[in-house]
């Protein structure tokens, strides 16, 4: 049969590139996110081996749609891509727990609801977990985007402990500066980007293409021994510890 992948925040950067690196591979691909005609775009993008599931996965009244997508099949792969950075004024302390609140949410609970959802899915053994996490969790900047970020490190070691002995790996990728995705879009300023540039031991930018075959890796037989990890791909950005 075959394999099975679900991408969240499959229609754009790194989650579209992702996923059209599994269909490549010979995988189905299950992409989810929140707006249908950016979904739509990807699957014709990717190809027939796509399909598009619309659904906020912040909310778990709509995970049984994607729930219902894998449709009973063994899942071989979840790559936990959904996120965003959450702006907004933090005059208030009102206004600093709906921040918090909305980072949290965006970068957190749908990595732990979507896995949860489809957990029992999971193939046992050889089912692979893959959230994205970002250069921020270890060097800080965005405030409560960077926290909800490093909070996925330690999910990501809880999930490896507890799923291990069943054959499943859950490992952690956190890209640094990367062009050709919605991220920045609209805030990164010509002095900002060669800023970033600049920060790397590379002296260029990352592409989304680059995390997809970081994710190629992962999925394929020499990721197999390899579980609850930080996988850092910036450019020497932050060095590894």
């Amino acid at each position: 049969m075959t394999r099975l992948a679900v991408v969240t925040g499959g229609g754009t950067g790194i989650g579209r590139s992702t996923a059209g690196m599994l269909a490549g591979e010979g995988f189905d691909v299950i992409i989810v996110g929140r707006r249908a005609e950016v979904l739509d775009d990807a699957v014709k993008w990717i190809g027939p081996q796509a399909t598009a599931v619309t659904a906020d996965v912040t909310d778990p009244a709509q995970l049984p749609a994607v729930v219902e997508a894998v449709a009973g099949r063994p899942l071989d792969v979840l790559v936990n891509n959904a996120g965003a950075y959450v702006a907004g004024d933090e005059s208030t302390l009102h206004e600093v727990a709906d921040r918090w609140r909305a980072n949290l949410d965006s970068n957190v609970l749908t990595a732990v609801l979507t896995t949860t959802a489809l957990l029992p899915q999971l193939r046992r053994p050889g089912g692979k977990i893959i959230l994205t996490s970002s250069i921020a969790a270890q060097r800080g900047g965005g405030g409560p985007y960077s926290a909800a970020k490093a909070a996925l490190h330690g999910y990501v070691l809880d999930l490896a402990t507890s799923l291990g002995a069943e054959g499943i790996t859950a490992n952690v990728i956190a890209p640094g500066y990367i062009t050709d995705s919605e991220f920045f879009d609209g805030r990164m300023t010509p002095e900002g980007h060669q800023h970033r540039v600049a920060a790397t031991l590379v002296k260029r930018a990352g592409t989304p293409g680059e995390i997809a075959e970081t994710v190629r890796w992962l999925v394929g037989p020499g990721g197999g021994f390899v579980t609850g990890q930080i996988i850092n791909v910036n450019g020497g950005s932050v060095l590894g510890r």
